[in-house]
């Protein structure tokens, strides 16, 4: 029978394996309860982040993973510069104009838009040390995974802890994972969404297409790891 100690050494052997995380440059913690793992940490990036998820949960003995990793973010910001980034990129999305938003400032949460007379959602965002939390609930997987991109993109953000539910609920699947990866593709204006053909196959999404730039091939692959609930990313664009 495994112990706690035989499956905590049987993760971090796989993050280092399956997710390519140096133990020395980026030391992570491991920490299991009745099956349940808890990464902890700052892993090199989104990938990486995702990668680990996905190495961990294929330990035997382990039956959940509590994702807590951080990654370094692009800028430094304050939590209230991150809040007012991830609010405005939300706001500012047709996909929500519908949806009441409310934003956690000074301790007290501020309504920035009441949707009330005809509702489709509502979203509270927080940030604490970099990590941005949604909650509330939305009306699809869809809505919910574009939320998770927009918060992603916020300037300085370490973690987005997606905690939106959806009403009604709704069974998640591969078609779903196109769906809200082409919805998140077509509101990147850093991607030209129609030159890109999306797949996914057990929540590896699969990119392929022609674009004129290496930042844009990389900028599409970043929008399909940043997706809420993937495990890969197979980016197979070119560039001409």
């Amino acid at each position: 029978m495994q112990t706690k100690d035989d499956i905590v050494r049987r993760v971090l052997a796989a993050l280092e394996r399956g997710a390519h995380i140096d133990p020395v440059r980026h030391p992570l913690e491991v920490s299991v309860a009745a099956g349940v793992v808890t990464l902890s940490g700052e892993a090199p990036g989104i990938a990486s982040k995702r990668r680990a998820v996905a190495a961990a949960t294929e330990i035997e003995g382990v039956q959940t993973v509590i994702d807590r990793l951080r990654i370094p973010p692009v800028v430094e910001a304050g939590d209230g510069a991150i809040r007012d980034a991830a609010c405005k990129w939300i706001s500012r999305d047709v996909d929500f104009f519908n949806c009441t938003l409310r934003g956690l400032s000074s301790g007290r949460m501020e309504v920035l838009r009441d949707a009330s007379v005809d509702p489709s959602g509502a979203i509270d965002i927080a940030v604490e040390d970099g990590v941005i939390t949604l909650s509330g609930h939305v009306i699809s997987l869809s809505h919910k995974r574009l939320a998770g991109v927009l918060a992603w993109w916020a300037r300085g953000c370490r973690n987005v802890d997606n905690a939106l539910e959806i009403r009604p609920p709704e069974d998640d699947n591969d078609e779903e994972v196109v769906e809200a990866m082409r919805l998140v593709l077509e509101t990147d204006p850093l991607v030209h969404a129609e030159q890109i053909a999306i797949a996914s196959r057990d929540f590896v999404v699969t990119l392929k297409g022609v674009v004129s730039s290496e930042d844009e091939r990389q900028r599409a692959e970043l929008d399909a790891w940043f997706l809420h609930g993937i495990s890969g990313v197979i980016n197979e664009i070119e560039v001409r």
